[in-house]
């Protein structure tokens, strides 16, 4: 009898159901530092957990196309979620453009070269490793390839050429010591973990493709209601203004 009472009484207690659901995000590893601050903040104000796992948008892009269990992309490149969305692998209407990055030539602090040179700085024979990420499957790394070839200075510079798997591993590479320059996400720049180690320079727009990135809900999801939630706070005024400061431009305010 007082087992039963017992389970009665646990069956009365409302369980909190939204605390049990979460989510699990593939961002591009540009917004490392920016997504676990929104994160943080979604967490708060909804009660549940978001798992973020971050990379190179085109490795994730591979995956999602066989199968790989995410609710969520967020990619440093428009045309994968575009892709997906084709191929019937998203949830119809929920591709969201939430900012376009920016690309950094950046040195550490103690380095004797002029960043404000613009990219002609690069050719310097005091920098014998340049860090770009791989442009064969990360977006800033094609957006940094396509800058050094405007800029003149593709031939010069391609011995010295160092790859990170994603642009996160690419700031490591600077940050480490492991090379003497990098062209880096303004995003990674900006955060505490940079942002007082090294000096940048902004390189301009014209000389490289814009950098539209782009959320969608994965059509396996099966918190389709809560991922749906998710991206209406990315396009929060709070959230759009914490991308701002973290170096990215809202994408109809891009020139």
């Amino acid at each position: 009898m007082r087992l039963l009472l017992t389970f009665t009484l646990l069956l009365s207690i409302p369980l909190p159901l939204c605390a049990q659901e979460g989510l699990t995000i593939a961002a591009a590893a540009d917004l490392q530092p920016v997504m676990k601050e929104i994160a943080s903040r979604f967490e708060k104000q909804s009660g549940n957990k978001l798992s973020l796992v971050f990379g190179s948008s085109g490795n994730f892009f591979a995956q999602l196309q066989n199968g790989a269990p995410f609710d969520v992309f967020l990619s440093a490149d428009v045309e994968y979620p575009k892709k997906l969305e084709a191929a019937g692998l998203t949830e119809p209407g929920s591709l969201y453009e939430y900012a376009t990055g920016r690309i950094v030539l950046w040195v550490p602090g103690n380095s004797h070269i002029d960043v404000n040179k613009g990219l002609g700085a690069v050719t310097d024979p005091q920098i014998r490793r340049l860090a770009i990420a791989n442009p064969a499957h990360a977006p800033y790394g094609r957006a940094a390839e396509a800058a050094l070839k405007n800029a003149g200075v593709w031939q010069q510079v391609s011995s010295k050429l160092v790859f990170g798997e994603n642009i996160s591993q690419t700031a490591q590479f600077a940050n480490s010591g492991n090379a003497d320059a990098a062209i880096l996400a303004l995003s990674l720049v900006l955060a505490p973990g940079m942002k007082d180690k090294g000096k940048y320079f902004v390189i301009p727009l014209e000389m490289y493709s814009p950098l539209r990135q782009a959320a969608v809900i994965l059509k396996s999801s099966g918190h389709k209601g809560l991922a749906s939630r998710f991206i209406g706070f990315l396009k929060t005024p709070e959230t759009r203004l914490l991308l701002t400061q973290y170096g990215f431009q809202e994408p109809d305010k891009a020139q």
